[in-house]
């Protein structure tokens, strides 16, 4: 069973390494979306305010770019307190590297270097070891990140007393609804990478009351067995069209007003070449509609606005996740989740 971080003796003087999702939109060096930070606030201040000392791991990108412009960035969610980061975690006599974790105060935090610049996709041991050897407690706080088999992610629980982050539960809570929904249950999904959403088609089909296949997704399900199904829905017209057209979003507003319960993974249109308004067209139907909603998918989360974001929340919830919202909805569980499990 998860344990919440809450489970965790944090006293004064505990050091505890948090795994967020840092891995946010940076361009010619200005982080661009701090949502992924602001995510993980929370947890870190939890244990800021109990006196323990917060050592923020994350990766970025490919591990080309350094995570110091994030670190940055993130100093403006903690005005009152020092924040250091850790440019080399190994070099004992460097005032950015291990020395800098050495003199971390109670309520202080630190940011360590991209953990892509070392052993961190190989899973592997002697990586695990040496980041557990700078801390008390590990907490994953990195849902969006917990489909991958990753050192920081599963091998790291081998060797601390690990938990999960508030965000990283809520996550877990909330996409778990999705297996017991309301009904009547409409499923939207869209996007590419039919091969990747192939699996949660059938599983949906199994608990959904109907399906709407969109995107670049509709016109290779539309070769499948898959689309004789009666729950299966393709858009109107061109299965090939850029964008949902208006007879296409009618559809889905019915099935949406009927609904008690909607998930939604994937843009409607061809995203990437502009063609934004369908989806743009289904946030709104899904602000307005009574059901309860959960959402997910970068392509989709770009397309929320401050205002249709807070109407979406006050009936449903939006995940911040992307590969492993669609790994969890698929399979029940993550390889970050089994990590915190059999801990």
């Amino acid at each position: 069973m998860i344990k919440l971080i809450t489970e965790a003796e944090i006293i004064e003087g505990t050091i505890v390494l948090v795994r967020t999702d840092w891995n946010v939109p940076v361009k010619d060096g200005q982080v661009l979306d701090t949502s992924r930070i602001e995510a993980s606030l929370k947890t870190i201040n939890y244990i800021l305010e109990k006196g323990g000392k917060v050592i923020v791991m994350s990766h970025l990108g490919d591990g080309s770019d350094s995570l110091e412009v994030v670190a940055k960035e993130a100093e403006k969610f903690f005005p009152d307190r020092r924040v250091r980061f850790v440019r080399d975690p190994w070099n004992v006599s460097s005032p950015d590297g291990k020395k800098a974790l050495g003199d971390l105060r109670n309520g202080e935090l630190a940011v360590m270097e991209n953990l892509r610049f070392w052993m961190e996709k190989e899973n592997d041991e002697c990586f695990a070891k040496q980041l557990a050897g700078f801390a008390d407690i590990y907490v994953n706080e990195a849902f969006p990140c917990s489909h991958r088999k990753h050192t920081s992610i599963v091998e790291i629980t081998k060797f601390l007393p690990s938990f999960a982050g508030f965000k990283f539960l809520e996550e877990f809570q909330k996409l778990s609804e999705v297996f017991n929904p309301e009904h009547p249950f409409f499923f939207v999904l869209g996007g590419l990478k039919f091969e990747t959403k192939l699996p949660l088609i059938e599983k949906f089909l199994q608990i959904a009351d109907n399906i709407f296949i969109g995107g670049a997704l509709a016109v290779k399900a539309k070769t499948m067995p898959i689309a004789d199904n009666a729950k299966i829905i393709f858009p109107v017209g061109d299965i090939e069209a850029m964008d949902a057209n208006p007879e296409t979003l009618a559809v889905l507003k019915t099935h949406i007003d009927n609904a008690k319960f909607v998930l939604w993974n994937g843009p409607l249109g061809n995203y990437e070449k502009g063609f934004k308004e369908g989806t743009i067209a289904l946030v709104e139907m899904l602000a307005q509609s009574k059901a309860k909603v959960v959402l997910g998918g970068g392509d989709t989360l770009a397309v929320l606005n401050p205002e249709i974001k807070d109407q979406i929340l006050n009936h449903g919830f939006i995940s911040t996740a992307g590969g492993a919202m669609l790994d969890f909805l698929a399979n029940g569980t993550l390889p970050g989740i089994e990590a915190l499990n059999t801990k």
